[in-house]
């Protein structure tokens, strides 16, 4: 396949529907690494990223571990009528490159493992991440319809997810705060419409607020009792902001009661002469009915990319924990940091292919009251080939 790169293929500051998460727009200048061909009036792309990682947390409860992050998407557009008809499926084997309890990450909580609470670990993903329809149809000029949905799909809730945020393209590991802003990107039941006006986005969402249980290979499909809606604005092709709330239906498998969700974002994109600089803005809230309790989530990521084949990044993170002793009779709330720098150089670059070498270290701040548990200055680092499709510019 031809590889395209569609950032450049219109001066709409609207992005196209391959980018982005679910409904959730990025800026219109980002870049896309994707494999692009047509085939009987289908336009069919593919596009996804391999992560090969030594992965070593530091302090008393870290560890080390080679492990694999990785996923697939395929999709499939064509014209329907005067609108047009997007398939998307994606899929993940960090099943079988990080089985569980999944990737070692300090402070980081949600899921289970064995019945219990992960805890100083990510889960790994879905075999199947997205299998979804993705409709829009112009109604006028500067107004648009679009149906979403599918059964494994994400709900109008949340910013662009990590997975495919250009902000967070160098970074293997998930954000702490990953369960407070976008962990319904993989929801098992999901149906969204919504009305796009000029650069503005109205969206509402019915989804499987459910997180996803053990068994990571198959679809485990719920009545639709969760719901949300978003707003989201385009005023430039290097600018989006998103707000979003919602309410989830029993979605913590150990934990009774349902939970508020509140989400702001806000992201910048600018292309580089041979490169790019992308930034992401992410505020987080979950409000616990069971037990009243509020936790606040603050993110800001960003990745610049220059002379074509270096990289440089950051990400930055406040997160409150409650569920890091989860045997505890209270389940007190910490502030936890996590400070992450790296860099990457690409050591190959073909017409289809990039491979990249990159290494970042993460330092935390925590209260004292952790320090007998994880440490005084816990420090960890990781050492990672990535593989992706390469970007060329065909305007």
């Amino acid at each position: 396949m031809p590889v395209m790169d569609m950032s450049h293929t219109a001066e709409s500051s609207l992005p196209p529907p391959q980018a982005g998460s679910g409904t959730a727009w990025e800026p219109a200048s980002a870049p896309l690494y994707m494999w692009m061909t047509s085939r009987g009036g289908w336009d069919l792309m593919a596009h996804g990223v391999l992560f090969l990682t030594y992965n070593q947390q530091g302090g008393p409860r870290g560890e080390g571990k080679a492990e694999s992050v990785n996923y697939l998407m395929l999709m499939e557009q064509h014209k329907l009528g005067k609108g047009t008809l997007l398939f998307r499926q994606m899929f993940s084997a960090e099943s079988l490159t990080a089985p569980h309890p999944g990737f070692p990450e300090l402070f980081q909580t949600g899921e289970t493992y064995h019945g219990q609470p992960l805890v100083d670990h990510q889960h790994p993903h879905n075999v199947f991440g997205e299998l979804s329809l993705y409709y829009t149809l112009p109604v006028t000029s500067k107004i648009s319809w679009l149906l979403y949905g599918g059964p494994a799909a994400e709900p109008a809730l949340g910013p662009v997810t990590y997975i495919h945020r250009t902000s967070a393209s160098g970074l293997p590991a998930a954000p702490l705060g990953h369960h407070l802003q976008d962990s319904t990107h993989t929801s098992f039941g999901v149906v969204t419409t919504g009305v796009v006006v000029d650069r503005f986005k109205l969206e509402a969402s019915a989804f499987n607020g459910r997180e996803p249980d053990e068994d990571r290979w198959d679809i485990q499909l719920a009545a639709l009792d969760s719901w949300s809606f978003r707003v989201s604005a385009a005023p430039t092709r290097n600018w989006t902001a998103q707000y979003s709330y919602g309410r989830l239906e029993h979605p913590e498998a150990l934990e009774p009661g349902s939970e508020r969700r509140q989400t702001t974002s806000v992201e910048y994109n600018h292309p580089l002469g041979g490169g790019n600089w992308a930034t992401s803005l992410v505020w987080g809230r979950k409000h616990k009915d069971i037990d009243n309790s509020i936790q606040n989530s603050y993110l800001l990521e960003s990745t610049v990319n220059f002379r074509r084949r270096d990289y440089a990044y950051t990400r930055l993170e406040l997160v409150d924990k409650d569920e890091l002793f989860p045997g505890a009779p209270v389940h007190a709330s910490y502030r936890i940091g996590a400070y992450t720098f790296g860099g990457m150089r690409d050591l190959l670059q073909d017409r289809r292919w990039q491979l990249g070498l990159g290494a970042d270290v993460t330092f935390n701040s925590k209260p004292a009251a952790l320090d007998p548990v994880y440490g005084d200055d816990p420090v960890s680092f990781r050492i990672f080939l990535r593989v992706r499709p390469n970007r060329e510019d065909h305007h």
